[in-house]
């Protein structure tokens, strides 16, 4: 008991404390927790849990969302599974809607909390991985002593958010352990794979949900979670967070559909209105056609002959394809 009232004494004196450390990011997610939130650093009160027809309507009405993570969640967990970790996956409350843990490990795990239906949220238990990542909305790492919650010293979190085809918190994603010998450079390649995870699950539920659009990837080839969906009518119809960001569109919620090429832009040369668009549909079906001008007037339904008055007016060559 004196190791949990010596945490929580030390967390007090960094909140109220005007120093450097009581200013860091750290510190401000102690200050939510006593001053926002309320939460006692020395209570030794069990994590709060639902019961299981709680969780089993929270499953269902998530049901989308962890259907696509499943896999990667699954994938994650093989890579670490051998060195003694947890991974969950919560929705955007903090609630742990799936867990992974080895049959050893299971008692444990599950005394701490890491289990499915266990509220995580800053609310309910203060800095912690999943709570904080889902408060501010980036990777975060807690490790051990940086839990608000002196009962939770023990544990070592790693968390990334995980955002949905409007723009929305869908949840996080976190591997914890509870290794005493754990360390901060084991930390960050942990880190870096969780939030590599976060964003494979984004763009597996982006496609899941789009499957009859047509997925067009944005931005910097680096940032593979940059994606479009665009319908049979050339519209944007739905960007992830990180295309949402890249081109400009509102960063959350369903989008009015929108021309691609207004989206992407085109060449500064490109004529536009309605020349353009005919133009634009003469050379796709000369391209789809290999430059067979026959099969290209069958496609557009018109005749050869009025194909070529009009590849003269817009300047098209039958190479142009």
């Amino acid at each position: 008991m004196s190791e949990l009232r010596d945490h929580a004494d030390h967390v007090l004196s960094v909140v109220e404390s005007g120093s450097a450390a009581a200013r860091s990011r750290l510190a401000a997610s102690w200050r939510r927790s006593l001053v926002r939130h309320g939460v006692d650093p020395a209570a030794d009160k069990g994590p709060e849990r639902l019961s299981a027809t709680e969780l089993d309507h929270l499953l269902q009405s998530n049901d989308g969302f962890v259907r696509s993570a499943t896999p990667r969640v699954d994938s994650l967990y093989a890579l670490v599974q051998q060195s003694g970790f947890a991974v969950l996956l919560t929705d955007a409350q903090g609630v742990v809607l799936q867990h992974r843990v080895s049959d050893g490990d299971a008692d444990v795990f599950a005394k701490w909390g890491l289990w499915s239906g266990v509220n995580w949220s800053e609310e309910a238990e203060g800095t912690n991985g999943i709570g904080t990542c889902l408060e501010e909305r980036c990777r975060v790492t807690i490790h051990r002593e940086d839990h608000f919650m002196a009962r939770n010293t023990g544990l070592s979190c790693m968390d990334a958010p995980i955002f949905g085809p409007e723009g929305q918190l869908l949840g996080a994603l976190d591997v914890s352990s509870a290794r005493s010998d754990q360390t901060q450079g084991f930390n960050q390649l942990i880190s870096a794979m969780v939030e590599q995870t976060a964003s494979q699950i984004e763009v597996d539920y982006f496609r899941a949900t789009y499957q009859k659009a047509r997925i067009i990837y944005v931005g910097d080839a680096g940032k593979e979670g940059a994606l479009l969906a665009v319908d049979g009518d050339d519209l944007v119809v739905g960007a992830t967070r990180l295309a949402r960001a890249a081109l400009g569109l509102p960063s959350e919620g369903s989008l009015r559909p929108i021309p691609a090429v207004d989206v992407l832009g085109r060449p500064k040369e490109s004529p536009k209105g309605f020349e353009g668009a005919e133009r634009a549909a003469v050379v796709r079906a000369l391209s789809r056609a290999e430059g067979n001008v026959s099969a290209a007037a069958k496609a557009l339904g018109i005749g050869r002959a009025t194909l070529y008055r009009r590849m003269k007016r817009l300047g098209i060559s039958e190479k142009t394809h």
